[in-house]
This record gives C-alpha cells, sequence and structure tokens, in this order.
C-alpha cells in the first residue's frame, strides 16, 4: 500500500506530493508573511471543504494546527510570495488536483 505525505518547503515556496518518499507532484505556494509565518512543523490533513469562499478561493484543506491550512486563492498573483497569514496558498487548479490526490489524515511536514 503506497503512503501519501505532503512536504511543505518555505524556503523554495514549494509543495511536494510524496507517494512513498517518492516525489510525485511539486507546486508553487504563497506563505505567510513576516509578522504571520507559516508554521513550521508535522500536521495532519483534517478536513477538506470545497469553495469555502472569501480569499480561499476553489478549495480548503485544514491542518490539525487550528486556523492554518492548504488553500486556493482569489488572488494567484500572491503565489509564490511572503503574503498570507500564515496558511499556506496554491493556484486554485493546483489545490484541486491535490485534494483530489490526498485524504483526511495525509500527514503535512512545514520545513524551513
Amino acid at each position: 500500500m503506497s503512503v501519501k505525505r505532503i512536504i511543505v518547503d518555505l524556503s523554495d515556496r514549494m509543495l511536494y506530493l510524496l507517494d512513498d518518499e517518492k516525489v510525485i507532484r511539486g507546486f508553487p505556494i504563497g506563505i505567510g508573511k513576516e509578522l504571520t509565518k507559516t508554521p513550521i512543523g508535522i500536521y495532519t490533513i483534517i478536513n477538506k471543504v470545497p469553495n469555502p469562499g472569501g480569499p480561499f478561493g476553489a478549495f480548503w484543506m485544514g491542518l490539525s494546527r487550528p486556523h492554518y491550512g492548504i488553500h486556493g486563492t482569489n488572488s494567484p498573483i500572491s503565489v509564490g510570495h511572503e503574503v498570507s497569514h500564515g496558511c499556506i496558498r496554491m493556484y486554485n487548479e493546483d489545490v484541486l488536483a491535490l485534494s483530489k490526490l490526498v485524504s483526511i489524515g495525509t500527514k503535512v511536514t512545514i520545513r524551513a
């Protein structure tokens, strides 16, 4: 049985999807700004919400750290920059693709 997990690399502003330790997809991301940095640590996806509205774009995947998640954006120009309040922003088409590949309980490692 394959095990999927996510690594968020803040230094290169990329989210990587791994399957049995092999990177199968990479996505550019926006991360937290200086005063509201994206929290480093190991979390899990605890919920998945399509069309959450507001600035969260086409999809929300909540993390086990309250108030943080991986989500789309209504401002695609922000991807690749330090702009969020700590969440991980993705292009809407990318977050939709990722949401189909991972399930609730998927491990998410956020590293500097």
